[in-house]
């Protein structure tokens, strides 16, 4: 499927992210037993042999793709078809196996760049992500209200000042979602946190999500929300078994999707 042209103008289009024919390769402990005792695998490293208990899973196939600034590009696909593994490997926490995947600036995955604790309550926990984003201070002070208050932790009582393991698991990932957001990224990667909450904080997740991307910013979208990937992106690419069966314009991509799923 032909690639769309984004609003952003073709002598105006900057790539972000580029990936050349990717291929991610897991490598899989199987099963129990003395073969993988620690002298087992001192054994193995000594004489160059390999672990028959290991599986190769090779999770992402030849993908080829070029993201540009300004685009918000949806990924979807059924179980297993490679999409939070292709979001980890843009973010850089997983190898590539072959090909190559490059980036301008640090790609931030949500959920993992920022450093949250449990133990700590909510507030403090806006603190510690925003600097571990490298907002300075001052901003931290700035911003800090108002992205509790984007996030929606306090609708039902004071949850800011509660230890984040009181939070629910859509609590958590709210505010996860609006730390992130707060700050400007070249690329911006979110797996599933717009799936959580409820109608009013979808609306203003993506409302975000488009404010990002006008800042000249790009962001990749992992959802099982079809209508979250229709009201948020205008491209989408397909994955399917780790390959990309189609990459286009959104309604294009989701009508052979829907297609292919009632099969």
């Amino acid at each position: 499927m032909e690639r769309r042209a984004t609003a952003v103008a073709d002598n105006e289009r900057v790539p972000t992210v580029i990936a050349d024919d990717a291929h991610i390769i897991y490598r899989v402990l199987q099963g129990p037993g003395a073969g993988n005792s620690p002298l087992a695998s001192f054994k193995r490293i000594a004489t160059r042999t390999k672990n028959s208990n290991i599986r190769e899973v090779h999770a992402v196939k030849g993908v080829s793709f070029v993201a540009y600034r300004g685009e918000a590009i949806g990924l979807i696909g059924t179980n297993g078809s490679g999409k939070s593994t292709l979001l980890r490997a843009v973010a850089g926490l997983l190898p590539v196996s072959r090909g190559g995947i490059y980036a301008a600036g640090q790609p931030s995955l949500l959920g993992v760049n920022a450093a949250l604790m449990n133990e700590l309550p909510g507030d403090q926990n806006v603190e510690l992500g925003c600097l571990a984003m490298g907002m300075s201070p001052a901003e931290v002070k700035a911003k800090k209200d108002e992205i509790i208050e984007f996030s929606g932790i306090n609708e039902k009582g004071d949850f800011s000042s509660l230890p984040m393991r009181t939070y629910s698991s859509g609590m958590s990932a709210r505010l996860r979602f609006s730390i992130a957001a707060a700050k400007q990224h070249d690329v911006l990667l979110i797996d599933e946190a717009l799936a959580t909450g409820d109608a009013s904080f979808r609306k203003r997740s993506e409302a975000r999500v488009r404010e990002l991307r006008a800042q000249a910013g790009t962001v990749f979208l992992v959802s099982h929300s079809e209508q979250s990937i229709r009201d948020t992106c205008e491209r989408c690419i397909w994955l399917e078994a780790g390959s990309i069966r189609a990459d286009g314009p959104t309604a294009d991509v989701m009508k052979e999707y829907e297609a292919f799923s009632r099969r």
